[in-house]
């Protein structure tokens, strides 16, 4: 049974592939996508990353294995090419928790303030907001905005909490979550870590053991040496360049793959194994081959509504 699965699955990729050059496609793939798909895309990484990446090809076609948020930001920058996605119910719990009326009646309340908004946001959104930001860059851009000002973060209140602390700035903080980064949670840390003193901690800044763990590294309960928030492409690269052969990872399991693949001599080891997105693993080999030879789903962001969100995206970009 599984040399008959491992034949379907390579004929499929034999497949995808023929299908890509023919139609001068590229595939992104995002890190919390399952192995089989980042294996075959190519390129992996953060969703801005990988939207940059494609704007830089000369694809026709961009396939987005991710959810849909990621796809809008692939179209806003590369306006004319087509931006598939395979299943058009990938979604984003974290997205989905500020709609653009939310975001304009909280506008309204703080009429002189900033928005930033980070990336995991719709288009509507950056469209209405002033800077965009990543996990990566969220710190230079709120250190880029003048003192005086008013700043409203949205959506992730961890993301935001960890800004207000590393930056020293009063910000007023959407109370956003991801379901996937909100249920890894102190508890768990730190029955993880007493299990492997040795290893190296590394959190994604959308946790929700992430406040509490700032906490215990301002007191010196816990050994900022061995503590690194980054985003996923930081975690990837701090692993392949740290000397440590062992890491507790805070952040979907999707990205897993790509770290043991990269680092085949180093132990990584999940906070929990349930830190799984259901939206991220609706991509399959099928879908994916369906989308690509069907051009289906194809995301494309109203003009106007995407010049705006253009505006946030490029303006965080100059900065970073």
């Amino acid at each position: 049974m599984l040399s008959a699965v491992t034949e379907q699955s390579n004929e499929i990729i034999e497949k995808i592939v023929t299908l890509k050059e023919k139609k001068n496609a590229v595939i992104l793939a995002h890190n919390y996508q399952i192995g089989e798909i980042q294996d075959i895309a190519d390129f992996t990484g953060d969703s801005l990353k990988l939207s940059v990446k494609a704007a830089e090809t000369d694809a026709e076609i961009i396939v987005f294995c991710g959810v849909k948020f990621m796809a809008e930001t692939a179209s806003i920058l590369s306006p004319q090419k087509k931006v598939l996605i395979p299943d058009i119910e990938a979604g984003c719990s974290l997205a989905d928790t500020i709609n653009v009326e939310q975001l304009r009646n909280w506008k309204k309340k703080h009429e002189k303030a900033v928005v930033v908004s980070y990336i995991n946001t719709s288009a509507e959104i950056k469209a209405e907001s002033d800077y965009c930001c990543t996990s990566t860059n969220a710190v230079k851009v709120i250190n880029s905005i003048s003192p005086d000002k008013e700043i409203l973060f949205l959506p992730d209140v961890f993301l935001g909490s960890y800004l207000e602390a590393t930056t020293g700035r009063k910000i007023n903080i959407w109370p956003g979550e991801c379901h996937v980064h909100a249920g890894i949670r102190p508890s768990l840390v730190n029955e993880i870590r007493q299990k492997h003193p040795e290893a190296e901690f590394l959190v994604h800044p959308e946790c929700g053991c992430l406040t509490p763990n700032m906490y215990y590294l301002s007191t010196g309960d816990i050994d900022s040496n061995n503590v690194h928030i980054l985003s996923t492409d930081g975690m990837l690269n701090h692993a392949k360049q740290s000397h440590s052969n062992c890491f507790i990872v805070a952040t979907e399991v999707g990205i897993l793959h790509r770290m043991r693949k990269e680092n085949e001599n180093k132990t990584f080891i999940p906070v929990t194994k349930d830190a799984v997105c259901e939206y991220m693993k609706r991509t399959s080999l099928e879908n994916l081959y369906t989308s690509l030879k069907e051009e289906i789903y194809e995301v494309k962001v109203q003009e106007q509504i995407a010049n705006k969100a253009r505006i946030s995206i490029d303006r965080m970009l100059r900065i970073t």
